[in-house]
């Protein structure tokens, strides 16, 4: 068994990546002082894997879209009962969720730790489908489809994932459609299962109180070593113009609710999670609770409390976004469009370059003080090939005005921007 132990000068604290004999990754940072331990047992699969190959096939494979958030919903039945029940014995918090380009299954708790961790590797290691619960779980999802079709929110967002993007399976609603998931079988659930969640293309992240020995001791007890799965993703062939500037739907708001995105040139993991850290400072200088822009618009009437930004970063795709209400979305757009124009032709103030990269750089060590957001850290900085979470700190600090100004241009492009509305019905 491999072991290494990883520390930052910055923060005098370590976490251990051990390689296990099965082939799983492990990542485990424990927490003196806290009272809460949180673990996550994650697969690298999500929504936008729906094209892919292995060494056992000759071509590329095609499965429905919404099969890896179904597959997440499925894993929590066991052949021996459910597994939040078995959590309801141990105390623990127990989640899911599936995401873009990860899964995750997790828990929380203050006791009962290696009883709960048994039952985290046990059921995720253990699939169990057949074609009666799938049949079940297709009314489920389509329920839930269903509801989020009717969410103002949900809808704003992939009306504008749909508006920025012509074919990257980004575009797509995580849950599917009520068609494509008619279209999974017990079968393909299976197909799904061995290939994605094969130790190898996994990870354990365990956070906060807890002992690394315990761990490594219900890894050895419970997970074996499997076939290694070498996997293919079949990457978008993605133009650089939107599909569409504007898009619009009427629900039941009262005031319309809008998402403005920029799409930018995406890389790989790696690439993306570095210009996802920088573009966080970008959007914040540009139209943050602290720049100018905010204020005016915030005087002025145009936004409120709910404006928010957000960078959705992962493979093979990058997008920012500015959202809220607004009872003249275009006039928002616009203003916010005007502005990346006039700052990609001046140039940033490096007064507000300074200030909120302080900000960026103070959130960021925040949040190495929260037990899930360290389990997620080192989650997310595994996935995108990065062995060290702690750089993420370095991009911050590194980051140059200049090198600012570039991701402007690049990933704040007005010509590649879009406008989701949803309008009051």
């Amino acid at each position: 068994m491999n072991k290494k132990s990883i520390t930052s000068p910055i923060l005098g604290e370590r976490f251990l990546r051990v390689e296990h004999p099965s082939g799983l990754t492990i990542l485990l940072c424990p927490m003196e002082g806290y009272s809460t331990a949180y673990a996550m047992f994650s697969a690298k699969v999500g929504s936008i894997d729906t094209t892919f190959k292995t060494q056992r096939e000759e071509d590329f494979v095609e499965v429905p879209a919404g099969i890896a958030h179904f597959l997440e919903h499925k894993m929590f039945e066991c052949d021996d009962g459910d597994a939040f029940a078995k959590y309801a014995k141990t105390g623990a918090s127990a989640n899911a969720f599936t995401s873009f380009d990860r899964t995750a299954y997790l828990f929380s708790c203050t006791g009962n730790f290696r009883e709960s961790l048994e039952i985290l590797l046990d059921f995720v290691s253990r699939p169990y489908f057949t074609p009666e619960t799938v049949q079940k779980e297709q009314g489920i999802i389509g329920q839930e489809i269903r509801m989020y079709d009717d969410d103002p929110g949900w809808r704003s967002l992939f009306n504008l994932l749909g508006a920025l993007y012509h074919v990257n399976p980004v575009r797509l609603d995580i849950a599917g459609t009520t068609e494509s998931i008619a279209q999974i079988t017990s079968d393909l659930l299976y197909r799904c299962y061995h290939t994605f969640y094969s130790l190898g293309n996994m990870v354990l992240t365990v956070a906060g109180n807890f002992r690394p020995e315990e761990v490594l001791e219900t890894a050895d007890k419970i997970l074996r070593k499997g076939e290694e799965v070498r996997i293919q993703w079949r990457k978008a062939e993605e133009p650089r113009e939107v599909a569409a500037p504007y898009v619009e739907q009427s629900l039941s708001v009262s005031t319309p609710l809008f998402q403005l995105g920029f799409k930018g040139e995406a890389g790989d993991s790696l690439t993306n999670l570095r210009r996802q850290v920088v573009d966080e400072i970008l959007l914040e200088i540009l139209c943050g609770e602290s720049s100018p822009l905010y204020r005016r618009l915030y005087d002025s009437g145009l936004i409120n409390g709910t404006f928010e930004y957000e960078v959705l970063a992962g493979r093979d795709y990058l997008c920012c976004m500015y959202g809220g209400e607004s009872r003249e979305p275009k006039k928002v757009r616009e203003a916010i469009c005007q502005e990346a124009r006039r700052m990609a032709a001046e140039g940033i103030d490096p007064d507000a370059f300074r200030r909120c990269k302080k900000s960026t750089y103070g959130r960021y060590i925040g949040m190495f003080s929260r037990v899930e957001s360290v389990a997620s850290l080192m989650m997310g900085a595994y996935f995108a090939g990065l062995e060290n979470m702690y750089e993420l700190l370095d991009y911050v600090r590194d980051l140059t005005l200049p090198e600012l100004e570039t991701r402007l241009r690049e990933d704040l492009d007005p010509r590649y921007s879009a406008l989701s509305v949803v309008n009051p019905a």
